[in-house]
């Protein structure tokens, strides 16, 4: 069967960098399935995109829609058939819906029963008359934000100038607003011209000849590459953000990286406010010396050729110094503040509506972490001190104007205001982990804080009904509980989740928070926190199995349940351990007609009974002397030597006898086995291959 390419590409005016790659990607994602349900088969897609365009090219489309030969199963013979074999209204039905004669109905047998049957044959039709429906694709495409423009009833996210639409060498005829398809293309807004395209294989070549690369990864190659010879020309070191490096790329249809200066002494203010005011306002790249020290150059990417660059540096420079000296002006006029009078300010801050203000929030994070830091052995002093000033920083200016900046002004100032260095430092420590895989806090009272802080946040929104589901999370409750699993993993803390969950919620309970009960909260965070563990496990590489099982158990100990999970991970591989649990298991499931988990020694008839009776009592006391250790291997092997002792009682004994106070005493032995080895993981859950 013969094959086309297919071209199509949206111009439109210039999207926000941060629409452009997900936009593309929709686009393709629609357009192939799109080709996948009008059964048209394909070679492959290739995604082009600049700020200007959204474009998709398919290899190899098929000239011919695949012929259907289906069959469609309807209702029992007894429902589509009368006493007299007359084809009912249900049979008439799903004729009529399936477009074949009743005539062509015919019955076949599914599982012992006849259901009536219908094959639906339909010849492919050609593709060249099918391409115009993808108009729908176009119009069915969702951005962030949707503009609507002249007299125009379609929601886009930017104007609609121009659209390509080729099957080979054939448009593709369609109109959205007035916008009718065509081949010709824009290039570079300054550089280049109109482009007509002749053949949807040529479009990637005709518009690089106009200045435009449409390949993002090209762009992003270029940059790099750019930026390294940046770097060996000039004996620097260009650090590249990667966020920074992408929205570039979403910027720009043909880089040229070059650089400027700024004045030296504009490094008197803290490098973390220079390269974010050059990040953010600017989306310029810092410049570093080899000893990783900030020098007064950067490097910005713009879009067009290495025609006047010295021009174009000039005006960056003169643009960035007005920025510069801005970020001057504030960091002076903050450090004027007294953190008192900060503090004071946050009285008017409304944390929210139902759970008080950021000062309302401060007092009960510094309850919540008084109570922690005695449990974990960290500095009173610096815990509570760095707990109770950790947001003045909200209300400077620095902070106002870049608020990715919170903590790290909050640090800054604070040394500077005759803070001693550990409360400072856990200033900035308590916001992290920002966000995933950032550095956690280094110091215990840093990390208090920050556990403080967010259980705070957890806690007060699910107090009042403020859950997330599905993607919605718009106060970052799941960053925020993952920051709090990954800070107990990496320092091993052993805090009981549920009694974090009961300091917080009573410091909400004394603030007058009680919309829910208690108890429905603390399930509901149980929940949310067994997810965020899932998360962390699977990261560890623990299998599906092993993390179902572990979490099926007490999730209070986060870093036991990591090390729960690990321990078990080694076992499992042990063919032998198949025997183990498969006695486990039997176990459980007769412990489960157990009414009572009294056991009395007198009502033992048989040897076995007894034997299994002394091997429980031996495991419990060696469990809980090496439990302490946190030898989780260790407790897997001593509940692993329960199994003889299991097998034999099993083989030995019968359990459901006629005696009630014999058959329930072996039931109460049973269960008094099952729940300590259940303890450790719910081993039902283990497959083996």
């Amino acid at each position: 069967m013969s094959k086309r390419d297919l071209l199509l590409e949206i111009g439109m005016e210039e999207l926000p960098a941060r629409f452009v790659a997900p936009a593309a990607a929709q686009l393709k994602e629609k357009l192939e399935k799109w080709l996948q349900t009008e059964r048209i088969s394909f070679d492959q897609i290739n995604l082009y995109e600049s700020p200007r365009r959204l474009a998709v090219l398919v290899a190899g489309v098929s000239e011919q829609q695949a012929d259907r030969n289906d069959e469609a199963k309807g209702p029992a013979k007894k429902i589509a058939q009368d006493e007299a074999g007359n084809w009912s209204k249900a049979a008439l039905g799903f004729a009529r819906s399936n477009g074949v004669d009743p005539e062509a109905l015919y019955f076949k047998e599914v599982n012992g029963v006849e259901y009536v049957h219908a094959r639906k044959n339909e010849v492919g039709r050609a593709t060249s008359e099918l391409l115009p429906a993808i108009k729908d694709v176009i119009v069915g495409m969702s951005f962030p934000k949707n503009m609507r423009w002249g007299a125009h009833e379609l929601k886009f996210a930017r104007p609609i100038r121009w659209m390509i639409a080729l099957f080979g060498d054939e448009i593709i005829p369609f109109e959205i607003e007035g916008v009718q398809t065509g081949r010709v293309s824009r290039g570079h807004r300054f550089l280049g011209h109109d482009v007509t395209v002749t053949n949807a294989a040529d479009y990637k070549q005709l518009l690089a000849d106009q200045f435009v690369m449409v390949d993002p990864e090209e762009r992003k190659e270029v940059i790099v590459r750019q930026l390294k010879e940046l770097e060996q020309k000039q004996n620097w070191i260009i650090p590249i953000d990667e966020g920074l490096l992408d929205e570039v790329v979403h910027l720009l249809e043909y880089p040229t990286a070059l650089f400027g200066t700024f004045e030296a002494d504009f490094l008197n203010i803290p490098r973390e406010v220079l390269i974010t005011s050059m990040r953010e306002h600017q989306r310029y790249f810092p410049v570093q010396d080899q000893q990783g020290k900030l020098l007064n150059h950067f490097v910005t990417v713009r879009n067009g050729d290495s025609r006047s660059l010295e021009t174009v540096a000039k005006g960056n420079e003169k643009v960035l110094r007005a920025r510069l000296a801005d970020a001057r002006f504030f960091y002076t006029e903050d450090q004027k503040l007294a953190i008192a009078d900060c503090i004071a300010k946050l009285e008017n801050i409304v944390f929210h509506e139902e759970l008080g203000t950021i000062a309302d929030k401060v007092r009960r994070t510094v309850k919540n972490a008084d109570q922690i830091a005695d449990a974990v052995m960290a500095d009173i002093a610096t815990v509570e001190r760095a707990a109770s000033i950790a947001k003045f920083d909200l209300v400077t200016n620095m902070v106002n104007e870049f608020p990715e900046l919170q903590g790290i002004m909050g640090q800054d100032y604070a040394k500077k205001a005759g803070e001693t260095e550990a409360v400072a430092h856990a200033i900035f420590e308590h916001y992290l982990p920002r966000f995933a895989g950032d550095i956690l806090p280094e110091s215990a009272e840093g990390a208090v804080v920050s556990i403080s802080d967010k259980l705070d946040t957890i806690v007060g929104c699910f107090a009042i009904g403020i859950i997330p589901t599905g993607s919605q999370d718009p106060y970052g409750l799941r960053r925020l509980a993952a920051g709090i699993v990954n800070i107990l993993v990496a320092r091993n803390w052993t805090l009981s989740l549920d009694a974090l969950f009961d300091i917080a919620l009573a410091n909400y309970q004394a603030q007058g928070v009680n919309k829910r009960e208690a108890a429905d909260v603390k399930k509901d965070l149980f929940d949310f926190f067994a997810l965020r563990l899932k998360n962390v496990l699977q990261e560890e590489g623990v299998r599906y199995d092993v993390i179902d099982a572990v979490l099926a158990t007490d999730l209070s100990v986060v870093p036991n349940v990591l090390a729960r999970a690990k321990a078990l991970m080694e076992i499992v591989r042990d063919d032998s351990f198949k025997l183990t649990v498969e006695q486990f298991n039997r176990v459980n499931n007769l412990a489960q007609k157990a009414t009572s988990l009294e056991i009395d020694e007198a009502v033992f008839t048989e040897e076995v009974e007894k034997s299994l009776h002394q091997a429980y009592v031996s495991v419990k006391q060696e469990l809980s002397q090496v439990e302490a250790t946190g030898d989780f291997v260790k407790m897997l092997e001593i509940l692993a030597s329960l199994r003889e002792p299991i097998q034999t009682f099993f083989e030995q004994i019968m359990v459901m006898v006629e005696d009630e106070r014999v058959r329930q005493n072996r039931l109460a032995l049973l269960a008094n086995v099952a729940k300590t080895i259940f303890a450790y993981a719910d081993f039902a859950k283990i497959v083996f291959a």
